[in-house]
């Protein structure tokens, strides 16, 4: 049987704890394809910045403010007592310890580094960096808008030495592309994040669990390596057509 390639493009920013999430679902549900259906596909991945937080309100090298007081002066205290309380029940329920400890960051150098490692390695670099930066800020409480916290992440993944890192991250190299792969999901209506789109015509927007990427891609598996149907034929939560 031949495989199919799945391509993902997922659009997630740093500082969303629902986009953390949704980056363990979709591994989850990618390696359980793999590994235990055995699905006749093959997946390439590229992650591609967001920020929902804009650096007039949350500059990089502003002083570092609470995560817990930043989120509740900037949504309100009902949406922070609500989104508090979903992830802590899906921490508690995976055993991955999410929280909202340490201090808000800007992430626009860790999408940097995390662009410059996909030109680097492609996947198989950007991905390993991608979750160490997540595990660090939304597990570890640590400032990833902190040049010596990114270099150390990038050296330990294997992304460059910390040496490389620091100088990369001292530049502007990327920045630029970064902006505007930002401005770029805006003006496309992006306006939350995680949002993944598949083989550039489906979109599936938020934190979803890994039951429904398996759902999708189960279909798309079944439809084969020619046809292209929609694999959102079934009841799949908030599937979108990409224009």
């Amino acid at each position: 049987m031949s495989t199919r390639v799945v391509r993902l493009t997922i659009i997630t920013d740093f500082a969303c704890a629902n986009c953390c999430i949704g980056q363990h679902e979709l591994l989850n549900a990618i390696g359980y394809c793999k590994d235990t259906l055995q699905l006749p596909l093959a997946f390439e991945l590229e992650h591609l910045p967001f920020r929902l937080i804009n650096s007039t309100i949350l500059a990089e090298d502003t002083p570092k403010v609470d995560k817990s007081d930043f989120l509740l002066k900037h949504i309100g205290k009902e949406r922070f007592t609500k989104l508090e309380a979903a992830i802590s029940k899906w921490a508690e329920e995976k055993g991955i310890p999410i929280s909202f400890r340490g201090v808000m960051s800007q992430t626009t150098r860790a999408h940097r580094l995390c662009q410059k490692a996909y030109k680097l390695g492609g996947q198989n670099l950007q991905i390993p960096l991608l979750c160490a930066v997540f595990k660090a800020h939304m597990e570890e409480g640590k400032d990833i808008a902190d040049i010596n916290v990114l270099a150390e992440l990038a050296q330990n993944t294997g992304t460059m030495s910390r040496a490389d890192a620091i100088a990369f991250l001292q530049s502007d190299e990327l920045e630029k592309e970064v902006n505007a792969m930002c401005d770029e999901a805006r003006s496309k209506g992006i306006t939350g994040v995680p949002m993944t789109i598949i083989d550039g015509k489906w979109a599936v927007s938020g934190g979803q669990s890994s039951d429904v990427f398996i759902q999708i891609f189960k279909k798309l598996a079944a439809a084969g390596v020619h046809n292209s149907p929609s694999p959102f034929s079934g009841p799949v939560a908030n599937a979108v057509l990409v224009a």
